[in-house]
């Protein structure tokens, strides 16, 4: 395998024990510690850490991707016990260790069967813990071929701040020019990015970990609150496979997940980490260019990626593992009961806001000449976007109370959703229209600025 590997010398800046934020560098590299954990034995064949040869600089593709030939010389095999953890247990009692240490303990375990998967944005922070921890480590990337400009100019950056080879991993050929020629090259406008994302991401992906036993990624729980508010620092891998195969044949670790976005900036800073330059022009999570966008100030980092679906949806398959089955029902629709109906509390109640079923809306779309103009929001009471918007859209309700303007809601996920596409704009939640007093055609509201006086000025030019 084409190994980042780094020796790093970075034990003096370890050495002094430096904090900033939330993060603590630790003094000296952990020693091997026994969690007192119910453990199991079974033996693997592996080739020992830095068996193989020394080789060039040269990137290769990963193990799981080539075959070699039967004259190929046929390096050692070592048998060495591998202790099986209650990974479970070990989240837990790892549950308020710093990110270097997390870090350092999935080195220690995993050696050279395990990788930083680095996507180019601020997960750079890992390979930074990775080179403090001075442990040898590997970095791979999945190149979508739709990446921005700026981030193939930061992998460079990267490979040379510290010294390491990244292992890229590409989409079939075949598949991309299949999706492409059938498709177009932007069908994920149309009809979701999950196939994109299928061909481009997942399927590399699972490739490169057919190639390891563990998996480290940047996942934070303040990403994507309908996703990731529950990850733990490591578990065993819900939806891949590592090289022995079958489920729980994955580790992945998750050292940042207990760390704020604001905190991994003041770590990156106080280290001078070079960082993508798409960051300071407002972009926060970083994915392939035409998936990805800068966010205005109070945005979520995840409105960015996917803008024109629902918040449930945006996981690329990468890590769909955290996307709880039980909670959702076959449309992604949130939380349910056994009869399909949601549980989740409603939003947007007020007296002042008329909440219209199925028929009132479509009699409201029907009307040429009302005797008011409406605003109505399109939304789902699961979407953190619709629930973020809840009380300045209530404090609007409240404004246009006895003005001669009406303020509606409709609920349109669920068996609505589809009508909702078809006849009303729907893109994603919430999707806001303005019903003019003499024309039957609602117009959309076209900004993401969603607070009181961003949607009186909206009303106020329409009315």
């Amino acid at each position: 395998m084409a190994l980042a590997v780094t020796s790093s010398s970075s034990s003096t800046a370890i050495s002094k024990g430096l904090q900033h934020g939330s993060f603590r560098l630790l003094s000296d590299r952990p020693k091997p510690r026994t969690h007192g954990l119910n453990y199991s034995q079974r033996r693997f064949s592996v080739k020992a850490l830095h068996a193989e040869p020394k080789r060039n600089d040269s990137i290769v593709p990963l193990a799981a991707t080539i075959v070699a030939p039967e004259s190929a010389e046929v390096v050692e095999k070592v048998e060495v016990e591998v202790e099986e953890e209650n990974f479970e247990q070990l989240a837990k009692e790892l549950e308020n260790a710093s990110p270097l240490e997390v870090m350092d303990k999935a080195l220690e375990k995993f050696g050279n069967d395990i990788a930083i998967a680095f996507s180019g944005a601020e997960d750079v922070a890992l390979i930074e813990y990775a080179h403090l921890t001075g442990r040898p480590f590997r970095v791979f990337s999945l190149d979508t071929g739709r990446l921005n400009p700026e981030t193939y100019q930061f992998f460079d950056t990267v490979e040379k701040h510290y010294g390491i080879r990244i292992e890229y991993m590409f989409p079939d050929a075949v598949e991309v020019q299949a999706l492409v020629r059938s498709k177009g090259l932007f069908s994920f406008y149309e009809d979701g990015h999950q196939e994109c994302c299928r061909v481009r991401k997942v399927r590399p992906l699972r490739r490169a970990l057919k190639g390891l036993r563990a998996w480290i990624t940047g996942q934070r729980k303040d990403q994507s609150p309908g996703t990731r508010s529950e990850i733990p620092v490591v578990q065993v891998d819900p939806v891949f496979e590592g090289m022995d195969g079958g489920i729980g044949s994955l580790v992945k670790w998750n050292p940042v997940a207990n760390v704020q976005g604001q905190d991994i900036w003041k770590f990156l800073r106080a280290m001078d980490v070079p960082v993508n330059t798409l960051h300071s022009q407002g972009y926060i999570s970083i994915g392939c260019e035409p998936c990805t966008r800068s966010v205005l100030p109070g945005q979520h980092e995840r409105e960015g990626r996917w803008w024109w679906e629902d918040a449930k949806a945006k996981e690329c398959g990468l890590h769909k593992g955290n996307i709880k089955e039980e909670n959702v029902d076959g449309n992604g629709n949130g939380a349910v009961h056994a009869n399909g109906t949601a549980i989740v509390p409603d939003i947007f109640n007020t007296q002042n806001l008329v909440t219209l079923n199925r028929t009132g809306i479509e009699n409201l779309a029907r009307l040429e000449d009302r005797k008011e103009p409406w605003i109505v929001v399109l939304y789902a009471p699961w979407c953190q976007f619709c629930q973020a918007m809840e009380a300045s859209y209530v404090e609007l309700a409240e404004k246009l109370a006895g003005s001669g303007v009406k303020v509606g809601k409709f609920r349109a996920d669920g068996d609505q959703k589809e009508y909702a596409q078809r006849e009303l704009q729907l893109g994603s939640f919430p999707t806001i229209l303005f019903f003019p007093k003499h024309s039957s055609r609602p117009i959309k509201y076209p900004s993401e600025n969603r607070d009181v006086d961003s949607l009186m000025a909206f009303v106020n030019a329409l009315r």
